[in-house]
């Protein structure tokens, strides 16, 4: 039996249903990504699976003694108590004995870097989100919902939060705009889309492909009935004569062909904008030196140099609590440094995006909020009326006369850049711009900023996102063999995210050859000798050791390739649908070739290490 069973769903707010008569299976094991527009109803179908909603028609069925947990995309406000009181809350209400809820909480606090006794309350919105995900984690349900995971998560965060669901047992349903996160994690992608619900058995990179295929067979049906929908309203329209002799079967046909025409749910649009450019900077944008910054005992900045050239496309990447929005600020002189000093350049017209939506007024009309109180924005010099202008933004006519209070996350950050790249720019700052952001949205933006000819600053933790549109990255890497979540030295890393990772992988190896050969020296100092050569001779190889020392490389690179092979077939849709047995045994297998693997390894580091 399935874990979950939606039959004939349907359910409707206002005028197009978001779930219409459509259904969906998920199987154990399975780890199904869900997408679909802003709007479309991926929350609303979350609720629905939970049971927070009715639906107007239709089912859900799970199967019995199913247990389930949900992260849902909001943060409560009224979250409070310390952590760990929220993860043994939760707990309380399974029964476990209270070494295994021990066991769980100690886990989970470790996996996130959490603070036991922290209220909740008080924590970060990133921080937040992590205890939220501990909690749900710590359950270990059968199936585990999640709806905007990495939303507000710094990167070392989400690796954690990518590694814990692949070893998880149980089914996954989950909403991201992170695609790198929905290319690790999805073993299948369902698309919502019109009200109705299409499974794709594959990634998300074959997803895409398979996609634009099917709108494209489903354009070209469209055209041939609309085409023979006008055939048969001409021949309608015949004169006198031919309406004597009508055929009443085909005038039924033809009332049924309207019918049908009348009830297709459009394609919802692609946002269309465009980065206004302003008159170009001086080459210099911005310089720091010596710049220093402290929030109490908090230490931002110390001693920062940096230098913005116009055209230059900064990525900001650092931990929660790092002071990146901070850095933002420092960097506009919106705060003042307690030492060193922030120099601008010519001629600078910025525009800046707010993760908080702090440029959004709430009691205003979206229309407001890009125009004030006029009518009319100018793109490229030309007036345009405001609605016109915010329905390149997918904002109907509606919408964009009514308070924003009502919109999604994801519509207040199209309403934002919409008000923002209404202006025009040569410095454009961007915090968390792709949070909440629908693919299609997310794809624009890139195009937009690739194309941008001005200078960019942007906060972000989107992978993908940060490997699409950025040529250097300022992060505040920690220290080679600090401790997790230990803050660093902000510097800079020319290239995108890999070219970033590879230079974090190169400088971690060269800190630990240095160690090691520091080590070395000091060991054989230690246990020097009495003769001219201090230097202890290493015990030489025997001549069996030497014998499975030439064998190793070779069981090491089989037993490489046999977890290789397990790995392959364990991240292929069709390993969940084996029988339970099947996947545990193929689940003990990795964990012993691993294991083997592990003590191969370490006996040939061993036997490397004597002389031959």
């Amino acid at each position: 039996m399935a874990e979950l069973e939606l039959k004939g769903a349907t359910i409707s707010f206002g005028a197009g249903a978001l779930l219409d008569h459509t259904s969906l299976t998920i199987e154990k094991g399975e780890r199904v990504g869900l997408l679909g527009r802003n709007g479309a109803g991926k929350t609303t179908l979350m609720r629905v699976l939970m049971g927070d909603l009715e639906l107007d028609e239709g089912s859900v069925i799970l199967r019995p003694g199913l247990t389930v947990a949900m992260l849902e995309q909001d943060v409560p406000a009224d979250a409070k108590g310390s952590v760990e009181a929220l993860l043994r809350g939760v707990l309380g209400t399974l029964g476990i004995d209270e070494w295994e809820a021990d066991k769980r909480v100690e886990r989970e606090l470790d996996r996130f870097d959490l603070d036991r006794d922290k209220d909740v309350a008080e924590l970060s919105a990133g921080m937040k989100r992590r205890a939220l995900l501990a909690k749900a984690l710590v359950v270990e349900p059968d199936l585990l919902v999640l709806d905007e995971p990495t939303n507000h998560l710094e990167l070392d965060a989400i690796a954690r939060l990518e590694e814990a669901l692949l070893r998880r047992r149980g089914s996954l349903l989950f909403v991201t705009h992170d695609r790198a996160f929905l290319r690790k994690v999805a073993t299948r992608i369902i698309d919502l889309d019109r009200g109705n619900i299409v499974s794709y058995e594959c990634g998300y990179g074959t997803y895409l492909e398979r996609k634009a295929d099917n709108l494209a067979a489903e354009a070209k049906q469209q055209a041939e009935f609309d085409k023979h929908l006008a055939k048969e309203e001409v021949w309608i329209r015949q004169g006198i004569l031919a309406r004597r002799t009508r055929n009443m079967g085909r005038v039924r046909a033809l009332k049924a062909l309207r019918e049908e025409r009348s009830e297709r749910r459009k394609l919802v649009g692609t946002a269309k904008a465009k980065v206004q450019e302003t008159e170009r900077s001086g080459r210099l944008v911005l310089r720091t030196k010596g710049l220093s910054f402290a929030y109490g005992e908090n230490r931002i900045l110390d001693g920062f140099d940096f230098e913005l050239l116009r055209g230059d496309r900064v990525g900001v990447v650092g931990p929660n609590g790092a002071g990146k929005s901070t850095l933002l600020s420092l960097l506009l002189g919106e705060l003042e440094p307690e030492s060193g000093e922030v120099r601008h350049g010519t001629k600078l017209e910025v525009a800046r995006f707010d993760q908080l939506h702090g440029t959004l007024d709430e009691r205003r009309t979206a229309a407001e909020n890009v125009c004030g109180d006029g009518d009319v924005v100018f793109v490229d010099g030309h007036p345009r009326n405001v609605i016109s202008y915010l329905s390149d933004f997918l904002f109907t006519p509606d919408q964009a006369r009514s308070s924003i209070a009502k919109l999604s996350g994801g519509e207040k950050n199209r309403l934002q850049l919409a008000a923002i790249l209404a202006r025009p720019c040569n410095l454009l700052v961007l915090d968390e711009p792709t949070n909440d952001l629908d693919l299609e949205t997310l794809e624009l933006l890139e195009e937009l900023l690739s194309n941008y000819k001005g200078t960019l600053l942007v906060v972000s933790h989107d992978r993908e996102f940060l490997e699409n549109v950025v040529t250097s990255i300022v992060a505040r890497d920690p220290e080679p063999g600090a401790a997790r979540g230990e803050l660093g030295t902000w510097r800079e890393h020319m290239g995108g995210y890999d070219d970033w990772q590879r230079d974090l992988r190169e400088r971690k190896e060269a800190a630990a050859a240095a160690v090691a050969a520091e080590k070395a020296k000091a060991e054989r100092k230690s246990a020097g000798t009495k003769g001219k050569d201090k230097t202890p001779r290493p015990r030489k190889l025997t001549f069996t050791e030497a014998h499975e020392l030439a064998k190793l490389p070779d069981a090491i690179e089989a037993l490489d390739a046999k977890k290789d092979a397990l790995l392959a077939r364990m991240s292929t849709p069709d390993f969940y649908k084996q029988p339970l047995e099947f996947q545990t045994g193929a689940r003990a297998e990795l964990e012993r070739v691993e294991s083997e693997l592990d003590a191969v390894m370490e006996r040939w580091e061993e036997l490397e290490s004597l002389e031959r």
